[in-house]
């Protein structure tokens, strides 16, 4: 039972891991293509890729951010959700005495 629970613990952050560096992908093609990136395909397939993540962040935070905020700090919730996945994996794997 534990092998699901850290394979699970596993998926979650592979699944943060790859929404936070399409959101870094983006920021800084946006920066390097400047006004012309929303007629990128790489551009658009980041946005498609960050969208559940922008949308989430739009319901949990309130009306008075900025949407031209919501990337930045889905960001830095997905970099502390990363950290904090990669903390219970660890406990859990030193709990039961695995080497993960």
């Amino acid at each position: 039972m534990i092998q699901f629970e850290i394979l699970l613990i596993s998926i979650l952050r592979t699944l943060v891991e790859v929404a936070g560096l399409a959101l870094f992908g983006q920021g800084l093609l946006a920066v390097l293509a400047g006004s012309k990136r929303d007629n990128n395909f790489v551009y658009r397939l980041f946005q498609v890729v960050t969208a559940p993540v922008i949308k989430l962040m739009r319901l949990v935070t309130p009306r008075f951010v900025i949407d031209r905020h919501l990337p930045f700090l889905a960001f830095f919730l997905l970099f502390w959700l990363w950290l904090a996945l990669a903390v219970l994996k660890r406990y859990l794997c030193a709990l039961h005495g695995l080497e993960c």
